[in-house]
């Protein structure tokens, strides 16, 4: 018993002497600290507080804040030189005059507005991209023209992975001259990201807005919201409700952040906002923004982004030069044909840099660098065989199979569209992984199709003796839209009159139950896979004409495209014979001419 007396006293004296060893040494320094501000008061040096306070006090009187923010500042000052130097609410009130400070007030970049040095830089920076160009070139223009200042437009780039749609909002800021600040959007979902917290919060900070402007030091900088469709919501609130005061115009010029609690004008930032898609934005926020589309590269796009950018780049980041290695244009289309398969050109650069480290291994292998000649047999003796094989058409026309083409995030691609006829009770199968959409447009044109069965040479109870099977190719993708509905109508109708297919022709549209040929999208993506293809004629909507427009002239110079208003002109140029009987005048009973055909549009 007497030893574990003795161990807790000794336990216990050991924490006395700790504590006084720590009080002594904490009032040693109190008492030296106080004893030095005496020092510094009897000979009339400012204390470190009053030095920083000073400081703050002449960055005050030099930065053209508004009255708003001055009168904050004042207010925080005063406060802050009644505080005790250790208080906690000094360090608070310390930080928020800082970040009031740190604002660039009254720093604006001047907008260079030269047309012909603007169109140099997009096209130095960028390969075709031209309604995105044209519409920067017309911002500049108006820029010219209104002398006073005008409200930034909020600028929307849509488009898949890879098309360019950061780099060029960076080339947007260099053509004007500006400051250039990004903040990624993607994965935010508290609301104080954008508008900050408010200070009674432990460690508050201004929003991801006021961070940027600051770090760019301007206030009208090059803005550029990335990932805006990928903005997520919880219980802490929907940062795209907030973005709503950021892109409006007539609010933006107000801006209020929650930690500094003054009005901000943003009315003349340059917002740019970068989505893939616009599904994942909120109606309101979309109202606000201009839509800029940015479709996917044709091969012709690539193979120049290829050649110009993309070869040069690599070629020097892996220590070589272009007399070392050269690539032929049969080997960058292989390439590009074989190896990648996307709108964009990230992957086209992963398998350029792949080739380029094998030619590197290759060289320093032997010792010498030696100029090479880069060929499709070379590209497929360093990487592989090609991973991505382009579907291939039907040398002969055939019965129930017709040419569709359907709209991907990585482009166009063929969809061909097989209907096979078989004895059995009137069942409609459908396979091939067709979404809901999918399989209404087949039920759709089945409907149809009984409806005018007199029409198409088809006995009026077909459905009652035979089942029909309607399948699509590359079951394991899942397919859906409502533009596959011609494809599948022009297939029925070919297997139940048992009349061929033309091959060497593609089809797109959406139809309705009265036969009518509605407009749908991803004109220019579908038609450059039917052209990849070689495929000579397409049939699309007669109001997706002016779609047309955003081909190349070289695409449509090689090709033909048939406009249709409803099912019996697609079924009239699709089939081998014609199935739909001419009409016939009522009164005279004589037969009218032949209708003229719908001129090609090229």
């Amino acid at each position: 018993m007497l030893s574990k007396e003795n161990e807790l006293l000794e336990i216990e004296q050991k924490i006395l002497t700790q504590v006084k060893t720590q009080i002594g040494k904490s009032q040693k320094e109190y008492f030296l600290n106080e004893q030095l501000r005496a020092i510094e008061k009897e000979l009339g040096l400012p204390s470190e507080e009053d030095a920083e306070l000073d400081e703050l006090e002449e960055r005050l009187r030099r930065k053209p804040l508004s009255p708003e923010a001055r009168e904050k500042i004042e207010r925080e000052l005063t406060r802050l030189g009644k505080m005790p130097p250790m208080s906690p609410e000094g360090t608070v009130a310390r930080t928020y005059v800082e970040w009031l400070l740190d604002l660039p007030w009254g720093k604006m970049t001047r907008d260079r507005i030269d047309l012909a040095r603007a169109q140099k830089i997009l096209d130095e920076d960028h390969f075709g991209l031209a309604k995105v160009k044209e519409r920067i070139l017309e911002f500049l223009a108006v820029r010219q023209l209104v002398k006073s200042d005008m409200k930034g437009p909020i600028l929307c780039f849509v488009g898949p992975p890879g098309v360019g749609k950061t780099s060029l909002a960076r080339s947007v800021a260099r053509t004007l001259g500006r400051k250039f600040a990004r903040v990624s959007l993607g994965g935010v979902r508290d609301e104080a990201e954008i508008r900050g917290h408010r200070r009674t919060y432990v460690g508050a900070m201004p929003g991801k807005i006021v961070q940027s402007l600051r770090k760019a030091g301007s206030f009208n900088p090059v803005f550029l919201l990335d990932e805006v469709d990928k903005m997520t919501m919880d219980f802490r609130g929907d940062p795209s409700a907030a973005l709503l005061e950021v892109l409006d115009p007539e609010q933006n010029k107000a801006f209020n952040d929650h930690y500094l609690e003054i009005d901000l004008d943003l009315s003349r930032v340059l917002f740019i906002t970068t989505a893939n898609t616009t599904d994942g934005i909120p109606h309101a926020l979309l109202d606000r923004m201009e839509m800029i589309r940015l479709p996917g590269y044709t091969e012709d796009e690539k193979l120049g982004i290829a050649r110009r950018f993309l070869i040069p780049k690599q070629v020097k980041a892996h220590g070589l030069t272009q007399r070392n290695v050269r690539f032929s244009t049969g080997a960058i289309q292989y390439l590009i044909t074989g190896y990648t398969r996307e709108a964009g050109v990230r992957n086209l650069e992963r398998e350029v840099a792949t080739l380029i480290r094998k030619l590197a291994r290759e060289m320093v292998a032997r010792g010498k660098r030696a100029s090479v000649t880069v060929t499709p047999g070379r590209i497929k003796k360093l990487i592989g065989a090609k991973r991505f094989e382009d579907m291939e058409i039907e040398k002969a026309p055939e019965v129930g199979l017709t040419t569709g083409l359907a709209w991907t995030e990585v482009g166009g691609e063929l969809l061909p569209t097989e209907v096979t006829v078989m004895r059995g009770k009137g069942q409609l199968i459908l396979t091939g992984s067709l979404g809901e959409i999918m399989q209404e447009s087949a039920q759709a044109a089945l409907s149809y199709i009984r409806s005018r069965a007199a029409r198409f040479h088809v006995r009026p109870d077909f459905y009652k003796n035979v089942d029909i099977h309607i399948h699509i190719a590359e079951g394991a993708i899942p397919k859906d839209g409502p533009s596959a509905g011609v494809a599948m109508a022009t297939s029925l109708v070919s297997a139940l009159s048992n009349t061929p297919v033309r091959q060497d022709l593609a089809m797109t549209g959406e139809i309705t139950l009265r036969g009518k040929v509605l407009r749908i999208g991803g004109v220019k993506e579908k038609v450059l896979a039917a052209h990849r293809a070689r495929i000579g004629t397409v049939i699309i909507p007669r109001g997706n004409k002016e779609d047309l427009r955003d081909l190349s002239e070289k695409v449509r110079r090689q090709m033909r495209f048939v406009l249709a208003d409803n099912l019996d002109e697609v079924i009239e140029a699709a089939l081998l014979r014609a199935v739909v009987p001419k009409p016939v005048a009522r009164r005279t009973g004589a037969v009218p001419p032949s209708p003229k055909r719908a001129k090609p549009r090229s």
